[in-house]
């Protein structure tokens, strides 16, 4: 891919004076066009930093006037190289704590050079000797990832990436401010069908960690926001299909009947919530709603034999029964209409 070489993007928050070293250390490599810092709201005591970067040719600097996140820190940066470096292969993001070495940044920057296409991440081993709190929210955001994302990978949380040019003006459109505009940037690159590279790099943490300004928990708590509202949706669903399943079945004694009839009620409301408010999806209705009828008449039939075991076979009062088959079939609709149903394209 012919164009300017890759630029490399470190937005900058109470940044370590190490900052000035890798950014001299990224302009002579000779890897990158521009080297962009964002100062991302910082006060006076940071001020001989960045005028010390300032100086340095090659290196490109901006302010915010206040601190909105990370995010916002990082879309300040993409936007102002969309502006004004629309030719280049792509951006190299890096922390500005000195917990990347430049040799890895280079590393991650000849990967998106060769795959011009692909969002490159570049991946930390977490092994015993990582930080706890640091072990911790990895953990917790790669089970997230793959519960809510469908994303099997191995460091999720990792500010070193490359991402491809073609990448950016839609990464300009996601709402998130802070660290989790990482996290949906993973779930955007998958909806988007972009292809993700995990590039090993080595590990390294200055003071355990503690300078870090993520927080494991609350971060990570934000991308659970897709699932939660899927729960909200299907709660919404059980209050419709219920009621009316106990109440066809008390008259009619006919499990089929009084089940067809109940998630029916409840499908017609829990597609178009689920559609709009929770997957957000932008497929067509056409599309949607064929994928969401088959899903659905599959689903029930799999409840209704389930259904029929545990009450004619097993025993289980008929609603209980009910209750035991819809909750173990849960997890499997929501993968199928997070994978199959409500995506982004038709």
């Amino acid at each position: 891919m012919k164009g300017l070489r890759p630029i490399a993007l470190i937005p900058a928050y109470k940044p370590e004076a190490v900052i000035v070293d890798i950014a001299l250390a990224l302009v002579r490599s000779e890897k990158f066009h521009k080297v962009v810092v964002v100062n991302n709201g910082n006060g006076p005591e940071y001020e001989d930093i960045f005028k010390t970067l300032e100086e340095i040719d090659g290196v490109e600097l901006f302010r915010l006037y206040v601190n909105l996140g990370k995010g916002a820190g990082l879309k300040a940066g993409i936007n102002h190289i969309l502006c004004r470096f629309s030719d280049a292969v792509g951006v190299v993001t890096m922390d500005s704590d000195g917990q990347h070495l430049v040799e890895d940044v280079i590393k991650v920057a000849t990967k998106l050079i060769d795959t011009p296409n692909g969002l490159i991440l570049g991946s930390r081993e977490f092994k015993s000797d990582v930080p706890l709190r640091s072990r911790f929210g990895n953990l917790m955001s790669r089970g997230v990832m793959r519960i809510v994302g469908g994303l099997s990978l191995r460091d999720t949380m990792t500010g070193l990436r490359g991402i491809p040019m073609a990448f950016l003006a839609p990464l300009l459109r996601l709402k998130t401010q802070g660290y989790d505009f990482e996290l949906d940037m993973l779930l955007k690159a998958k909806a988007d069908g972009l292809v993700i590279i995990e590039v090993p790099i080595q590990t390294v943490y200055i003071d355990k960690n503690e300078s870090s300004h993520f927080n494991p928990f609350m971060d990570s708590l934000k991308i659970y926001l897709v699932f939660i509202r899927f729960n909200l949706s299907s709660l919404l669903s059980v209050i419709i299909d219920y009621p009316i399943f106990s109440a066809l079945f008390a008259m009619t004694g006919n499990v089929f009947a009084s089940q067809f009839v109940a998630r029916s009620c409840a499908a017609t409301v829990n597609y178009y919530v689920n559609k709009k408010f929770v997957f957000k999806s932008d497929r067509s209705h056409k599309a949607a709603i064929a994928m969401y009828l088959t899903t659905w008449l599959l689903m029930g039939l799999l409840s209704y034999g389930l259904i029929q075991l545990l009450h004619s076979r097993l025993g289980i009062n008929i609603y209980m029964a009910k209750l035991f088959a819809e909750g173990l079939l849960y997890i499997v609709g929501f993968i199928v209409q997070r994978e199959l149903v409500f995506t982004s394209k038709d």
